[in-house]
């Protein structure tokens, strides 16, 4: 996986509409291109931050799918399942409409518009004896429902220059990274390792949670803190890239049915083929169109539907 990995971003950083050779991104990276040459600049400042946030991206949301599906014990669950997504999104939308910098007030709206979202779904459950996965699916249908109304409203009082961006951002958009935005990616690099670390755990609550106990697990600690953990990392990703789909639900699942269950190897093994995924997906995303590109949500919902249909079609065999 990481071999595929290193192969699918020089892939992602050598072919684009510009055009450039397999070559050239070795002479750039070398050094023994020109910085200030027109390849020099499209290989180094916007095809490079582009895979780098695509790989974040596509770790992220394959890994939060991985968890979700653990706490949740549900093959469908996925990070927008608490309405993270949706969340993010109606403050995104807010900032982008007052006319505020993408980066950092946009960004942080759509965080704080995710964070009030899952506090509002944690709220619903607030005194329960457990962490009831029913009553979470419930109550993130239910805020994604509500967040989507809150988005149509907005999106009809945007003015029409304003329509087509919020459009375009919602489907899913890594167009707008630049290094100076990626540092903000550093904050999920300590979600990613709390997950490893409580890899075992969670092989422990797919028994569930009576046996989880027995074994010494404090389920109600563990899955607190992979609940907020998740929520805070896809949040930290969806305000860099907007909403895209499906990720979370067919990586974790391919790698499930390959090599089984055990989460001490689906972890790494989803985060990098999270990464490798949405990087060939973006590359498509900007070779396919004749002119401009498209964006990468589209590829990855033509892609991960079908493959997802059938994967339920197959399991029922």
């Amino acid at each position: 996986m990481a071999i595929l990995l290193a192969v699918s971003g020089f892939l992602g950083i050598s072919v684009g509409s510009a055009g450039s050779s397999f070559g050239d991104v070795i002479d750039v990276f070398r050094g023994r291109i020109n910085m200030d040459s027109p390849e020099a600049v499209i290989i180094r400042q916007i095809r490079f931050p582009r895979v780098v946030l695509a790989a974040a991206v596509g770790a992220t949301l394959a890994l939060g799918g991985l968890v979700f599906q653990a706490l949740l014990r549900n093959p469908l669950a996925e990070p927008y399942i608490l309405g993270i997504s949706g969340g993010s999104a109606v403050g995104a939308i807010m900032g982008m409409m007052a006319g505020l910098a993408l980066f950092p007030w946009v960004s942080f709206l759509a965080f704080a518009g995710s964070m009030a979202t899952l506090a509002l779904v944690l709220a619903l459950i607030a005194g329960r004896a457990s962490l009831n996965k029913d009553a979470l699916l419930l109550g993130g249908v239910m805020m994604n429902a509500f967040c989507g109304a809150i988005i149509m409203f907005l999106i009809s009082l945007s003015q029409s220059g304003q329509v087509q961006h919020i459009l375009f951002w919602l489907m899913g958009d890594l167009s707008l990274v630049d290094m100076e935005r990626l540092f903000i990616l550093a904050l999920i690099l300590p979600c990613f390792i709390i997950i490893f670390v409580l890899a075992r755990p969670m092989n422990l609550l797919l028994m569930g949670r009576d046996a989880a106990m027995a074994m010494g697990i404090n389920v109600r600690v563990v899955t607190s803190t992979l609940l907020i953990t998740t929520s805070f990392m896809v949040s930290v990703v969806v305000c860099q890239s907007g909403l895209i789909g499906f990720i979370g639900l067919v990586i974790p699942h391919i790698f499930r049915l390959i090599i089984g269950p055990d989460h001490r190897l689906l972890v790494p093994v989803c985060l990098l083929g999270g990464s490798s995924y949405l990087i060939l997906c973006d590359l498509l995303a900007r070779v396919l169109p004749a002119h401009g590109e498209m964006p990468v949500g589209i590829i990855t919902a033509l892609i991960g539907a079908p493959l997802f249909i059938f994967l339920l079609w197959r399991a029922k065999r």
